[in-house]
């Protein structure tokens, strides 16, 4: 049985950054917890830890009157449809975070 600390929930992160070095603090923090995503769209399989953290540090690096970040939980089991060169996201073994 998986421990339930170590379960993890498709989320599609998005955001809208007003200021460009707050817009690339964001990409990247994203793009290390992402599985796929497009510009401002993040396929992300976090555990309850690992999406507290992502708030908090979202949260220390937006401005909250002038910037955007939606997260929504997505159902795993659920197919996605992808359009173009998209490519459907994963959940991997391991997430290597460095």
């Amino acid at each position: 049985m998986i421990h339930k600390l170590l379960m993890r929930t498709l989320y599609l992160i998005a955001y809208d950054i007003t200021d460009n070095k707050r817009l690339n603090r964001v990409r990247h923090l994203l793009k290390g917890y992402s599985t796929g995503g497009q510009k401002s769209v993040y396929e992300c399989f976090l555990s309850k830890a690992e999406k507290d953290i992502v708030i908090s540090l979202v949260e220390s690096i937006i401005k909250a009157d002038e910037d955007r970040v939606h997260i929504f939980p997505l159902d795993g089991r659920s197919r996605t449809h992808t359009l173009g060169i998209a490519i459907q996201p994963k959940d991997p073994s391991f997430f290597y975070f460095g």
